[in-house]
């Protein structure tokens, strides 16, 4: 079991920066792709970004590519998310996932591919 919680939203205007973090509790860590995903208002949930257990391999939407940037400590059990450049359109709950133990990032571009999620942590982009 793995559980996951998330810090660090908040509001800021646009052109701002926020970094979001999230600590994971259980040995399975280490071994499993990370990701972060959102959801705006009315709107399904979106992939973000997703990193591979060892963190080498990482992908984006294109929306936030060039502006976020994933991370992860392994040591610290936690992964985060650097979000630069906001937009207004950015604004939505981000929830951290990890994946089953041992599944590659490749597989984590769709919700469908996380196993655990955090309780999320609203960030709000004001223009």
């Amino acid at each position: 079991q793995v559980q996951l919680v998330e810090s660090g939203g908040g509001e800021v205007q646009a052109g701002g920066s926020l970094r979001l973090s999230c600590a994971a509790s259980g040995r399975t860590f280490s071994t499993s792709a990370m990701g972060w995903f959102r959801q705006a208002p009315g709107k399904e949930r979106e992939f973000v970004t997703t990193t591979s257990a060892n963190g080498v391999i990482t992908y984006y939407a294109d929306s936030v590519k060039g502006r976020f940037t994933i991370s992860r400590d392994n040591t610290k059990n936690t992964v985060y998310l650097q979000m630069n450049s906001l937009k207004p359109e950015d604004t939505a709950v981000y929830y951290c996932a990890a994946s089953p133990q041992g599944w590659s990032a490749a597989r984590t571009k769709i919700p469908e591919g996380m196993a655990y999620w955090g309780q999320g942590t609203q960030v709000t982009v004001s223009s």
